[in-house]
């Protein structure tokens, strides 16, 4: 199976080189790879044209956002599969090789999902039509885990600049209600994500209002109005609310904007309360940084 693998790539030239090593390591040769420079002020697009590989790329475009660097790269390729790798994460050597085993195991499936690695822990795959599942949260870490048949991509949203890949799994899930996402058999992680300061979640998803426009567009999503009644969508935005505000305080927390943090923390158990994540907030101030799991700080990640 020939996969199509597209890695936006913005600002990160001190982790592009180990991504694109991990895609050339694989056990699985069969792939293409175009990696698309959205705008970078330092060296990205150097890093990029030191390898030479017949099957990688390079895009270069002014910046535009991590939807519209996705779409550019996917737009080119010729694959059965295609898998979207942030710029900044890595693959297993073994990764490309459990995803087209699964889809070959399971034909009717949409997409194959691996388990993945952030921050020292190992979170297992998400699965199944999760069509009650994801117009509350996102399950996925990202692409770079998840192996989608070619005729089931569609187009990222680029009016969106925060939670487009979360929207994306809805609209895919919608126009494939029938179709699983089938989970790999192998627990080992496929991806490792880089936790760093300098992400995306230093910024925007310490802000509640960046998630509003997401939250619009999956609720207001034609299939999910047709699947639900309206009593039932308006449980499932309840629920979405307080998975951003328990967001929105977790990532200040790791942030050590602790005040702030709790006081989110609190507003989501008031939305909807949640006997594990009370027990959680209660701990918080006596517990050690090392114990806190998700709450865990970014600065202290590694050490």
């Amino acid at each position: 199976m020939r996969i199509g693998i597209v890695i936006p790539a913005y600002n990160v030239a001190l982790h592009i080189g180990d991504t694109v090593r991990s895609v050339l390591n694989q056990v699985h040769r069969d792939w293409t790879m175009v990696v698309v420079d959205d705008g970078s002020s330092d060296d990205t697009a150097a890093v990029v044209r030191g390898f030479r590989d017949p099957r990688l790329s390079l895009v270069s475009q002014d910046n535009a956002g991590v939807s519209a660097a996705r779409n550019r790269g996917a737009a080119g390729l010729d694959c059965e599969a295609m898998l979207f790798l942030d710029g900044d994460d890595r693959l297993a050597p073994f990764a490309l090789k459990a995803l087209v085993e699964t889809l070959a195991d399971v034909p009717d499936a949409v997409a194959a999902v691996g388990a993945y690695e952030r921050g020292g822990r190992v979170f297992p795959p998400a699965s199944g039509c999760l069509l009650e599942q994801l117009p509350v949260r996102n399950p996925f870490a990202n692409g770079g885990h998840v192996l989608i048949r070619r005729h089931a991509v569609q187009r990222f949203r680029e009016d969106l600049r925060y939670g487009e890949d979360w929207e994306f799994w809805v609209r895919l899930a919608m126009s494939a209600p029938s179709s699983p996402m089938a989970p790999c058999r192998d627990p080992r992680p496929l991806l490792y994500l880089q936790e760093r300061l300098g992400g995306a979640y230093l910024g925007m998803a310490t802000d509640p209002a960046s998630y509003v426009p997401c939250l619009d567009a999956i609720h207001d999503n034609a299939g999910l109005v047709a699947l639900f009644s309206p009593k039932r969508r308006s449980v499932l935005r309840r629920r979405a609310e307080a998975e951003m505000q328990w967001t929105v305080g977790r990532e200040l927390i790791r942030h050590r904007r602790y005040s702030d943090g709790l006081r989110w923390l609190g507003r989501s158990l008031a939305t909807v309360p949640n006997l594990r994540r009370g027990l959680l907030l209660a701990a918080i101030a006596v517990l050690p940084p090392e114990w806190r799991g998700p709450l865990y700080p970014y600065d202290r990640v590694g050490q």
